[in-house]
């Protein structure tokens, strides 16, 4: 299996290469998951599954869903997010699909064909 949740204890030896970038994304992590944010604590969360499902991260989603339990996330909430993220992520298709559907009637006029 090449992702194992282990795996997520390397971080630090990853960074260890590039020390400067990894202080930075430190500190930005951070950042985003304070507590005195406007967006709450639980929010943050579950923005962050939705991230973490479409960019299919399985450690993200590992450790956002705990964070998202432990900030009172409920499984219906969960449950809704990831069908809220499904639909974006098609509405996402449909909106490429349009100007797939501009390009090849621009392509149809530069070859004469409509």
């Amino acid at each position: 299996m090449y992702q194992h949740p282990d795996d997520l204890h390397r971080a630090r030896s990853v960074g260890g290469g590039a020390p400067a970038e990894f202080a930075a994304w430190l500190a930005f992590q951070q950042a985003v998951d304070r507590e005195d944010g406007a967006v709450p604590r639980r929010y943050r969360e579950l923005i962050s599954v939705a991230v973490a499902l479409v960019t299919q991260c399985s450690y993200c989603l590992d450790v956002h869903t705990a964070a998202a339990r432990r900030h009172g996330v409920t499984a219906e909430e969960l449950a809704e997010t990831a069908f809220v993220t499904a639909s974006v992520r098609a509405g996402g298709t449909l909106a490429h699909a349009l100007l797939a559907d501009r390009l090849y009637e621009q392509h149809g006029q530069q070859h004469g064909h409509g």
